[in-house]
């Protein structure tokens, strides 16, 4: 579970901020501003939300310090005050994003997702690229299949130019690593690069998302509101499942990319994006042409360049190569030792179909880290609540979705006969309760009896 740390003295907004993502993240509440520091040395962080003081230049040289100290957290700033100014020199500072006061618990909720979504390509980046202060090098990328050479050696082309380009490929493929990719090695490198996902999140608010609002533009726009595109002026734009986005916006966002300018919500001011877009979708869009969901015109504007990833099944020379590369970044992460794999588990993972690509893969290496206890992952360790080798039928239909709803619904199968004791649980299942209680935070499960023990 990412653990968010929260700087505001504001007892009103402190309650609102852990009501509205109590249930997704772990969060703390440092003493007073002087205190996040120290919380810093002692813990890690995933993100922090810290509100602007009266004392601006006090709240900027803790942003500062932060940057400085913590390159790896994100941070949102938090305001009443609504100066573009000050929105433009908390972005140049280092923080992901701001919003101003008042603002709904579904929009801070939007804002955390994308942060920490942004933070993770950030991170993976950073790690293959083994020094941030290298730039990150095509050759380095795992390419051991004809067909995933081929790709890198498109990109390397594509990201000499400034030209939009849509990669499609199934979910989990590696479109938003490879993204960030072509960012760090074109001539944008030193400038922004912003991420967002199109999926779920409601046209009202994704509009404001992608181009911002002016203070009164319409009901509960209280503040100015700085948009993706502005804050990525100079840099990179990446759309993730571009798929997404209603016919409305499709016409706005084509506008953008053929004028390369846009206004606010509710504004008069005309802002020049000097953006490069990168969209990315696991749809098939000429399908949702002809289904009246997809412009014509702004799929020809995207596709100026386009590449497919090839799902991971299609390229299992890589599959090890990968695995080893996630055990070790999993290892890093969770603080633990393990040397490797069993040759029964490399030759699972060649036969496995993978529906979820190189996500799914990470997930399961993750969860088997977790699981193992000695200093080789085996077949026990990777075949928790499924089976080691699915049939043929079962490779035709698994998903990823499905194999976490069905060890989601073990999980409370096995808590419910223990009477909700997690260690009987955990017994029954055959796992560490250390295990357990990992499984009960991913897949967010309460009873109100912990509640009332912690």
């Amino acid at each position: 579970m990412f653990k968010i740390l929260i700087s505001d003295q504001d007892r009103i907004w402190k309650d609102f901020l852990e009501e509205a993502l109590h249930d997704f993240y772990e969060i703390t509440f440092p003493p007073d501003s002087g205190d996040i520091f120290a919380k810093l040395k002692s813990n890690h962080y995933d993100l922090i939300i810290l509100d602007l003081t009266r004392e601006e230049e006090r709240s900027f040289d803790i942003l500062r310090r932060i940057k400085s100290g913590f390159p790896g957290t994100a941070v949102i700033i938090t305001s009443r005050t609504e100066k573009a100014e000050m929105v433009v020199t908390a972005l140049k500072k280092g923080a992901v994003d701001f919003i101003a006061k008042p603002f709904s618990a579904e929009r801070i909720r939007v804002a955390v997702q994308q942060a920490l979504e942004n933070r993770g390509l950030k991170n993976e980046i950073d790690y293959l690229r083994h020094n941030q202060d290298i730039i990150y090098n095509f050759d380095q990328i795992i390419a051991f299949s004809p067909a995933v050479k081929e790709v890198i050696k498109t990109l390397k082309k594509f990201s000499k130019t400034d030209s939009t380009i849509l990669m499609t490929g199934e979910t989990g493929t590696g479109k938003s690593f490879l993204s960030g990719s072509i960012h760090f090695n074109s001539r944008r490198r030193s400038r922004p690069f912003v991420k967002i996902n199109c999926s779920n999140i409601p046209e009202n608010l994704l509009e404001s998302e992608l181009f911002g609002h002016e203070k009164g533009a319409f009901t509960g726009a209280d503040k100015l509101r700085i948009g993706r595109f502005e804050q990525a002026r100079g840099g990179t734009l990446f759309l993730d499942e571009i798929g997404e986005i209603s016919l409305f916006l499709q016409a706005k966002l084509l506008r953008v990319l053929e004028e390369k300018c846009f206004e606010r919500i509710g504004g008069n001011q005309t802002i020049h994006a000097d953006v490069r877009v990168i969209a990315a979708t696991n749809k098939k869009l000429e399908k949702q042409i002809a289904e009246g969901k997809f412009r014509e015109d702004l799929y020809y504007r995207i596709n100026v360049l386009s590449v497919m990833l090839p799902p991971l099944r299609e390229r299992k020379e890589c599959i090890e190569p990968f695995a080893h590369l996630l055990l070790d970044k999993t290892c890093r992460s969770l603080r633990k030792r393990v040397d490797g794999f069993s040759p029964q588990v490399i030759e699972w993972m060649k036969d496995y179909p993978w529906p979820g690509n190189i996500r799914q893969l990470g997930n399961t290496i993750e969860r088997a880290v977790i699981l193992v206890e000695g200093r080789m992952i085996r077949e026990e360790n990777i075949s928790m609540l499924e089976p080691v080798r699915p049939t043929q039928a079962q490779t035709e239909v698994i998903s990823t979705e499905t194999l976490e709803s069905h060890e989601k619904e073990q999980l409370l199968k096995a808590l419910k006969k223990s009477l909700w004791i997690q260690k009987d649980a955990a017994k029954h299942l055959g796992i560490s309760p250390r295990a357990l209680n990992y499984k009960i935070k991913k897949f967010g499960i309460t009873h109100p009896r912990w509640r009332k023990n912690k």
